[in-house]
């Protein structure tokens, strides 16, 4: 084996490698790496976000969440929509949650955010708690979708709402790049506009409306309690 073959060989070995890394710092963020990556998502999930909110209505006293709050702007987002209300984030990610807290420590202090670690499929919230579930570019990452959508309605209020936001959906622009690096490297749930509308139907959700920004490869999903 030459030299060159060997340099090839540990390049691509390398750049595997990293592949990896990234994508299970995309899945659950750790580490002095995924406190940076989670403040980056504040930054590059903003416009996505604000299209997405577009879709539903935030009322001034509303209690909202947002789940997989990464590092913490969208449920600071939430917080200037819901001025007299209250806003709880929830990631399974330790370094997301510092990111989180850090992001909305003022907002935190005078009692109109926390900022809890925990999971979707386990939310550490009473019944009927939330008028408003919000879920951006996380909901592809949960380990049950169908069961993790029964708790997620299991905590919302009456005629409550999710809205799943994300710029990944199998059919969207590019599909054959995105398709093998969302199933293959990220292990994602890489659902069709369709199939988002039936798996939150089978989870009991009504009223369920599915938009989507095919030139930007957005979607936005709204369920009903």
């Amino acid at each position: 084996m030459t030299l060159a073959v060997v340099r090839r060989l540990v390049t691509v070995a390398i750049g595997i490698a990293a592949a990896y890394a990234l994508s299970r710092q995309c899945r659950r963020p750790s580490g002095w790496l995924g406190r940076r990556l989670a403040r980056g998502m504040n930054i590059g999930h903003a416009r996505l976000t604000q299209w997405g909110l577009q879709h539903v209505r935030i009322e001034p006293d509303w209690r909202l969440l947002d789940i997989g709050c990464g590092g913490g702007q969208t449920v600071r987002t939430l917080a200037g929509l819901a001025a007299a209300g209250r806003v709880d984030g929830v990631d399974y990610s330790a370094a997301s949650v510092d990111a989180a807290r850090e992001t909305n420590s003022d907002l935190i202090a005078a009692g109109r955010v926390a900022i809890h670690h925990g999971s979707v499929s386990r939310l550490p919230f009473d019944e009927g708690t939330f008028d408003l579930i919000t879920a951006v570019e996380t909901h592809y990452y949960w380990p049950d979708l169908a069961n993790d959508l029964r708790e997620v309605r299991r905590v919302l209020k009456p005629e409550g709402r999710i809205v799943m936001i994300a710029e990944a959906y199998r059919g969207r622009s590019m599909d054959w790049l995105y398709r093998p690096v969302m199933r293959g490297l990220f292990r994602a749930n890489y659902l069709s506009l369709d199939e988002h509308r039936a798996v939150l139907t089978e989870a009991g959700f009504l009223d369920v409306e599915v938009d989507a920004e095919p030139s930007r490869g957005w979607m936005c999903v709204v369920g009903t309690h």
